[in-house]
């Protein structure tokens, strides 16, 4: 299964993908993580992509489109795969979809996960993060024990910058222009399958696995 997992901030993403990884034993693939691999490793590209990045450049797509494709030539990836944050552009999805060709693949599934605005709002900014060990905790949903003390290792939790409602507000508007056109390239391949992001893990879980399995 190749799949690309589409969703705003707050939409459960990241979540979901644990789940979909764990159930059908594919890994996830996120560009982040490949590119700050590569750059360790000090493959060729991973050093190309480390000198726009000290430069503070974008890395071009054919740097993050070869890095992609040297990511999926590798074992873990034999029975499929998740992307996670790639592509962000319909020209990414073009070079993608040319990249996958070449190795005799191609996307099955395009899965975006649909939260109301006024839900992912009330998901970001009631986010609280351990300044000590980054463990995750929500003012509603999931809080401390003691107000503001980390449960794990006692640290201080903190609201993050970018989980100010304002900032929210503004993350989301540059989403939601990025990726409207890829919804609609998506949509025009008939490989996007919208599910609905409310309620319980579980019950998003199930509806994607529902999409799946359509």
């Amino acid at each position: 299964m190749n799949l690309i997992l589409l969703g705003a901030p707050g939409a459960g993403k990241g979540t979901q993908s644990k789940l979909i990884c764990e159930r059908h034993q594919i890994p996830q693939i996120s560009t982040g993580d490949i590119l700050r691999a590569a750059r360790k490793n000090k493959t060729e590209l991973g050093q190309l992509a480390e000198k726009y990045m000290v430069e503070g450049k974008l890395v071009p797509d054919e740097v993050v489109i070869g890095i992609v494709k040297e990511r999926l030539t590798q074992d873990d990836c034999q029975k499929g795969f998740i992307l996670d944050g790639f592509p962000r552009t319909t020209a990414q999805a073009d070079a993608l979809t040319a990249m996958l060709q070449d190795l005799n693949r191609e996307i099955q599934s395009v899965v975006n996960i649909e939260v109301p605005k006024d839900s992912l709002v009330k998901r970001l900014a009631g986010r609280r993060v351990c300044s000590q060990c980054g463990a995750t905790f929500h003012v509603e949903f999931s809080p401390t024990q003691s107000e503001g003390i980390c449960d794990k290792c006692g640290g201080e939790v903190i609201q993050r910058k970018d989980d100010h409602e304002s900032t929210i507000l503004e993350r989301l508007s540059v989403y939601e222009q990025q990726t409207q056109p890829l919804i609609d390239y998506y949509k025009n391949k008939n490989l996007l399958q919208t599910i609905e992001g409310t309620g319980e893990v579980s019950q998003v879980q199930d509806r994607i696995e529902q999409a799946l399995n359509h």
